[in-house]
């Protein structure tokens, strides 16, 4: 079976919060060895603009204009990994990298997104407490809100909102307090309730039989360490009780990396300088490294996903 190499782009954008902490994400986990451990090269850090703590007046959005100015430049620093035939890493950051990653996806053709998060970050930017482009991130690469960052280079939505799939997110009460927008009907939504009724497998397995449907090229994960369990996970800057544990993480991995279609993923909002005593960095770096091994699967097998086991 061919493979892909791994290549880590290295993205520490803090952008889309107000809060500092997540940009030291690539530092913490390749000083535990990620990169080795899964045989990447290590193709580019990124410059990230500067952060400006009043909200954009056009779009009330913090750091909208930047955001939109890097987007590009981290799409460049996807496509250039793609040409290398290598399969991207990107080491965030908050959120809002999505759109960058999404963006050179947009430019190439059509994908799907496996939105693995917390948080269904739907928000609409005057429901947003703080104004925060992290809490938001998930409309704006679906073309939900302001053009800005919703039409980036024209090529809005970057994902069209029928080929993403919100897995595991759990912030219901948050939403319903602030007065989130509701997710789309036609965005697949697979909440924590739905994945501890169905099994993470089966509901990983639903999530990517959605995205690998026939018009698709192949999906983007995007991997939001608030997914997990508040127990196992606690560097994270907004802490919500419940989550996914390690395994079940796991196991939504393997399943979407065993179907032949993921094209690249990337991990956000893990904070080491909340990470007291190092645990959630060694666990973070321990299921990557479990579910990703030396090399990615190609995209281009032209296998089906009933096929595959796991």
């Amino acid at each position: 079976m061919p493979t892909l190499p791994y290549a880590i782009l290295e993205a520490p954008s803090t952008l889309g919060l107000a809060t500092h902490g997540a940009e030291h994400l690539p530092d913490q986990l390749l000083s535990l060895g990620l990169a080795e451990r899964i045989h990447a090269r290590r193709a580019e850090r990124l410059t990230v603009l500067p952060k400006d703590p009043t909200p954009d007046p056009e779009t009330g959005i913090l750091n909208a204009s930047a955001i939109a100015a890097w987007s590009p430049k981290l799409a460049d620093a996807v496509e250039a990994v793609l040409d290398a035939g290598e399969f991207p890493v990107v080491l965030g950051g908050d959120c809002t990298i999505v759109l960058g990653s999404m963006l050179a996806f947009r430019r190439r053709g059509s994908n799907g997104l496996f939105f693995i998060d917390g948080n269904a970050d739907f928000f609409q930017p005057e429901a947003e407490p703080n104004g925060e482009g992290a809490s938001m991130d998930l409309a704006l690469v679906t073309g939900y809100g302001p053009s800005k960052l919703a039409d980036i280079e024209g090529r809005g939505p970057l994902v069209p909102p029928e080929n993403a799939v919100a897995f595991a997110y759990r912030d219901h009460k948050d939403q319903e307090e602030y007065g989130s927008q509701p997710l789309p009907k036609e965005l697949k939504a697979i909440d924590l309730p739905a994945v501890r009724a169905m099994g993470v497998e089966a509901a990983a397995r639903e999530a990517v039989h959605h995205l690998t449907r026939e018009e698709l090229d192949g999906f983007f994960i995007h991997l939001d360490a608030d997914c997990l369990d508040d127990v196992v996970m606690p560097a994270v800057d907004f802490r919500m009780p419940g989550g996914l544990s390690w395994d079940e993480l796991a196991t939504a991995l393997r399943v979407a990396l065993a179907s032949g279609k993921a094209v690249g993923i990337e991990i956000t909002i893990y904070n080491p300088r909340l990470d007291e005593d190092g645990s959630a960095g060694r666990g973070l770096a321990d299921v990557l490294a479990a579910a990703l091994g030396t090399a990615a699967p190609s995209v281009a097998q032209g296998r089906s996903f009933d096929k595959f086991t796991l």
